[in-house]
C-alpha cells in the first residue's frame, strides 16, 4: 500500500510530467522517469493544474466579466500551465491521422513539429468549443463553473490513462514507450480518483442528469477515438495521449453545457 509520502512524491512527479509547474528536485532523485505507477495520480494532478484557471474563472464571473471572455482567459492560463502539452498532441494527431495514408507516414507526420491544416483546425475547434461550452456552464454561477472546470480536467487525465493502458506503444523508441505503460493498480487508481473528483465537483452545481450525460458522451468519444487510433497506427503515442485528454475535455464541456 502506498504511504502518504510516496503519494505526495508520485503526485509531484505527475505534475512535473503534465505541466510546467516547477516541482522540487527532491521528488525526482533516484527516480528512473517511469510513469507506470505515477500515472495513477494523473487525475489528482489534473485537478490541481485546473485549480488556478478555475479560480480565475470564478473570480471573473463574480465581478461580471463576460462569460466568453472569462472562459477564454481561464483556458489561456490552463494552457500556459501545461505548456500546451495536450493541445500539441491533438494537433499532431489531427495532422498525422488526417493527412497520412499509411501507418508509417502517419507516425512520421505526427513526429514532425510543423503544424498542418488539420492540426490548426483541430486547435481552433478545441479552444472554440471549450470556450463556448464553459461560457454556457457559467450561467450556473461562479462556484459551479469553477468546480466544473476542476472536475473536467481530472476526468480528462483519467481518460488519458485508460487510453494509454488500452493500446500498446506504436513506436518502440517513442516517449510513451520510454516511460512505460500504467500498471493495473495505477489504472484503477486513476479511474477511481478521476470519477470521484468528477462526481464531487459536478454533482453539487450541475446535478445528476448533466453529470451522467457528460460521462456517457465522453466515454463514447474516448472509446471511438481509441478504436480509430488502433485501426490507424495499432498503438498509442505521446500525441494520442494528449489528443485523448483534449477530446475528453471537449466532450465533457460540450455535453455538460448542453445538458444544463
Amino acid at each position: 500500500m502506498v504511504g502518504p509520502d510516496e503519494l505526495v512524491s508520485e503526485t509531484a512527479r505527475a505534475l512535473g510530467f503534465l505541466s510546467r509547474i516547477p516541482m522540487p528536485a527532491r521528488f525526482f532523485v533516484g527516480h528512473d522517469g517511469s510513469m507506470r505507477t505515477t500515472s495513477g495520480t494523473f487525475a489528482v494532478a489534473g485537478a490541481l493544474i485546473a485549480l488556478p484557471p478555475a479560480l480565475l474563472f470564478g473570480i471573473f464571473l463574480y465581478f461580471g466579466v463576460k462569460a466568453e471572455l472569462a472562459a477564454l482567459l481561464s483556458l489561456a492560463l490552463q494552457i500556459l500551465l501545461t505548456g500546451g502539452l495536450h493541445e500539441d498532441g491533438l494537433a499532431d494527431c489531427a495532422d498525422g491521422l488526417g493527412g497520412g495514408r499509411t501507418r508509417e507516414r502517419m507516425l512520421e507526420i505526427m513526429k514532425d513539429s510543423r503544424l498542418g491544416a488539420y492540426g490548426g483546425l483541430a486547435l481552433i475547434l478545441s479552444l472554440g468549443l471549450r470556450t463556448e461550452a464553459l461560457a454556457g456552464i457559467a450561467s450556473l454561477g461562479p462556484l459551479a463553473a469553477g468546480l466544473a472546470m476542476v472536475g473536467i480536467n481530472a476526468a480528462s487525465r483519467a481518460a488519458l490513462v485508460w487510453h494509454w493502458s488500452a493500446l500498446p506503444p506504436a513506436r518502440a523508441d517513442g516517449v510513451a514507450a520510454a516511460v512505460g505503460q500504467p500498471d493495473a493498480a495505477a489504472l484503477k487508481t486513476a479511474l477511481i480518483t478521476g470519477g470521484l473528483i468528477y462526481a464531487l465537483t459536478i454533482l453539487p452545481g450541475l446535478g445528476a442528469g448533466p453529470a451522467i450525460a457528460g460521462a456517457i458522451v465522453a466515454g463514447l468519444a474516448i472509446a471511438l477515438f481509441t478504436r480509430l487510433v488502433h485501426g490507424k497506427i495499432q498503438g498509442h503515442t505521446g500525441d494520442t495521449l494528449g489528443a485523448t485528454e483534449q477530446i475528453c475535455e471537449i466532450a465533457l464541456c460540450v455535453a455538460l453545457a448542453v445538458a444544463v
